[in-house]
């Protein structure tokens, strides 16, 4: 089976912090979303993954150097989903391709979606629920209508999950920014049906913003919401911090995420997450913050 993670979007709801790293290296529990990502798809039998890169890209093709059956496309231009698509088709297979945004954290299941979209007998499949801060899709039973978010009827989300036949992506236009949701929308003027499959019951969240990506921080350490099993460590309390931290005289409260950092004397932290290499001076009283 065969996937393709998005990967090269600039993720400018999060900056400053993605001028240093591309949103999908961003840590989850101290581990890169990318790379726990790749390992859940290859648990179910994904062996073949797609992953664009171009905002920041050189660590993208670090971080996966070596990884067996992934295939690293460097975007020189932006040329966004649909056109990110395209440039890939000459590495695709003859198959369904299942497609994730590189910025999410969910508990859909890839087979279900993957062996639906199979058996469903359309070009394309989308995995929605409902979800009102991202309700825009319009959706009639099992098949989605519209993209304009029609407010006399019902509206679901796009969970940026979603499965599609690659002769799909044979008439982009090569080497351009296109949108794929621009080439749904041609193949619903053309009568072709896409279907829609609800995943209403999964844990789903968009680490779009730095609130976004705090609380699924929070919502992963106080076991709110499942941990996918491809995280290297289980936290047994709702603070996880690097083992080799030199953390005397730091003062943690509700629940923290800290990485390989260094700390000086009477520190406290409330709902922080810290990478890798920060220094925080004695004194420091912080919350709801990230510290890079």
């Amino acid at each position: 089976m065969q996937a393709m993670i998005l990967a090269a979007g600039f993720g400018t709801r999060l900056l400053p912090f993605t001028k240093l790293r591309p949103k999908p290296l961003f840590p989850l529990l101290n581990e890169p979303l990318l790379l726990l990502t790749i390992r859940r798809l290859q648990s179910v039998g994904f062996d073949h993954i797609i992953v664009n890169c171009h905002h920041l890209k050189e660590q993208i093709v670090d971080a996966l150097a070596g990884i067996s059956g992934v295939i690293i496309q460097e975007e020189d231009i932006v040329l966004g989903t649909g056109g990110g698509l395209r440039m890939a088709l000459s590495h695709m297979r003859d198959e369904p391709l299942l497609i994730s945004n590189g910025d999410i954290y969910h508990t859909v299941d890839y087979l279900d979606l993957y062996r639906s979209h199979k058996s469903g007998g359309t070009l394309v499949t989308m995995a929605m629920h409902d979800h009102p801060r991202f309700n825009k899709v319009t959706v009639q039973e099992d098949r989605v209508t519209g993209f304009a978010g029609q407010e006399e009827r019902r509206t679901l989300a796009f969970t940026g999950l979603h499965v599609l036949e690659p002769e799909v992506l044979e008439t982009i236009p090569v080497a351009q920014k296109y949108s794929i949701i621009d080439r749904y929308c041609e193949l619903l003027l053309k009568g072709l049906p896409i279907q829609a499959l609800r995943v209403d019951g999964c844990s789903w969240t968009d680490m779009g913003t730095l609130a976004d990506y705090l609380a699924l921080h929070g919502r992963l350490l106080k076991k709110e919401i499942p941990l996918w099993q491809e995280f290297s460590t289980v936290p047994e309390s709702s603070f996880l911090i690097a083992d080799h931290m030199g953390n005397e005289g730091v003062t943690l409260k509700d629940w923290c995420c800290v990485g390989d950092a260094r700390f000086g004397q009477d520190v406290t932290l409330t709902r922080c997450v810290v990478w890798d290499g920060v220094r925080i001076e004695e004194g420091t009283d912080l919350s709801d913050t990230l510290l890079v």
